[in-house]
């Protein structure tokens, strides 16, 4: 079983920078990939970036290349979300999710943390 909480969320205004994190515990991760989501009020969850942990290799959505960095700090088996040139429209709670690389869905959830952006 694994736990998954995340934090770092926060109120910033357009252009702001914010590191969202989300600590892993109960098993090692190594195994894992972690995957950042978000869900805007009235819409639907949508993915925003994953990591391997193993390999660190990286991928995102489109709206948020360029301006957001997923990566991770195997000692403390803690994923990061790194995000840069904040646009009102990231306004949302983000959540972090672990699966392993054979599931087609997260097993794990974070409880969430709020990122609100103001213009």
């Amino acid at each position: 079983q694994v736990q998954l909480v995340d934090a770092g969320g926060g109120l910033v205004q357009a252009g702001g920078s914010l590191t969202l994190s989300c600590a892993a515990s109960g098993r090692t991760f190594s195994a894992y990939l972690m995957g950042w989501f978000r869900q805007a009020p009235g819409k639907e969850r949508e993915f925003v970036a994953r990591i391997t942990w193993s390999s660190g290799s990286t991928f995102y959505a489109d709206s948020v290349k360029g301006r957001f960095t997923i990566y991770r700090d195997k000692a403390k088996n803690t994923g990061y979300l790194q995000m840069n040139s904040l646009k009102p429209e990231d306004t949302a709670v983000y959540y972090c999710a672990g699966r392993l690389p054979d599931r087609a869905s997260y097993d794990y959830w974070g409880q969430g943390t709020q990122v609100t952006v103001s213009s």
